[in-house]
């Protein structure tokens, strides 16, 4: 039988604890199984003693990242012999590495969820963005809480994360717990036009709309500025013009495109800036392991490169 481990992470006072009471409260993990939380980390809040032991819940705290080890987590499942496994993830300790961390037989990481304040979110990735991306990058759902419906600005939240990460599962609560509707996005540009063109300062907003929402641009035309990046492992006659975007600090960028199929491919070079008029279709693609938007170029020309040529996600 498989024990599921569900790792619950999310920088001191995110909400955390209060997340994984919830999680008890509701049944949603725990029913009448026998599970153990571990704790890395002395919160604010703490879960009750009562509900622990209602709920069959066996406690296990570790406070130094260098005893969180394999021996230590065989070692709990000797002692409690857990049915499944919750763990408050230090958010200082790198998300990656306990992914990377071999675990108990038959225990399997089940779902990574991250907590965040929204009201501090643009701090940290400011001052911290290297651990926010750590964290953002390996998560399957963000619950971000303590949003305020008027100065809170969604969509900057949604941005952040989904260039780091665009399969995360996203949720938004206001501060008084209710669950946020994030609506459709407000984009910068006209997707009914015949011909929809992404200003330079736009790029980053239509690669991520494109790649989440790929359906609302099949069939039309669009016109894109990007840089020419050509590979070996690319099938003839494509090509992907594209922009380097920051994603944790100023020596973490990576580059932001779709494929382009051109019979004029070959004649690019890599790094040229080039202009794009394409037809975009979505297609199942070895390169994006599934279905993406596939550009059909109806005409390139040489571009001068922008004036700021790295995209931001601000």
């Amino acid at each position: 039988m498989q024990v599921p481990v569900y790792l619950i992470t999310g920088f001191l006072e995110s909400g955390k604890t209060t997340f994984i009471e919830q999680v008890i409260l509701e049944g949603n993990f725990v029913e009448d199984e026998k599970t153990l939380l571990i704790l890395t980390e002395e919160g604010e809040a703490e879960i009750e003693p009562e509900l622990l032991e209602q709920y069959n819940v066996d406690v296990v705290t570790v406070e130094d990242k260098e005893e969180f080890t394999l021996d230590f987590l065989k070692k709990c499942r000797r002692e409690h012999r857990p049915q499944q496994v919750i763990i408050e993830y230090n958010g200082m300790w790198p998300v990656s590495e306990f992914i990377q961390m071999q675990l108990p037989y038959r225990w399997e990481l089940f779902q990574v969820v991250t907590t965040v304040d929204a009201s501090t979110f643009q701090l940290y990735m400011n001052n911290m963005r290297s651990l926010m991306a750590d964290i953002l990058t390996c998560t399957q759902m963000a619950i971000f809480n303590r949003c305020n419906e008027e100065t809170t600005d969604i969509s900057y939240l949604i941005r952040n994360v989904k260039v780091l990460n665009s399969r995360a599962e996203l949720i938004f609560e206001a501060e008084n717990g209710d669950i946020l509707d994030p609506g459709e996005d407000i984009l910068p540009y006209d997707v009914n036009q015949d011909i929809i063109e992404i200003d330079d300062d736009n790029y980053g907003i239509w690669y991520l709309d494109a790649l989440d929402h790929g359906e609302r641009y099949e069939g039309k035309q669009v016109v894109i500025k990007g840089m020419v990046f050509r590979s070996k492992n690319f099938e003839d006659g494509y090509f992907v013009p594209g922009r380097m975007a920051m994603t944790c600090c100023a020596d973490d960028v990576t580059f932001l495109g779709f494929l382009c199929k051109s019979k004029f491919a070959s004649r690019l070079k890599n790094k040229q800036w080039v202009r794009v008029t394409a037809e975009v279709h979505l297609e199942h693609r070895d390169e994006y392991h599934g279905i993406g938007p596939v550009l059909y170029a109806r005409r390139i020309e040489k571009a001068i490169k922008p004036e700021e040529d790295m995209v931001y996600f601000n």
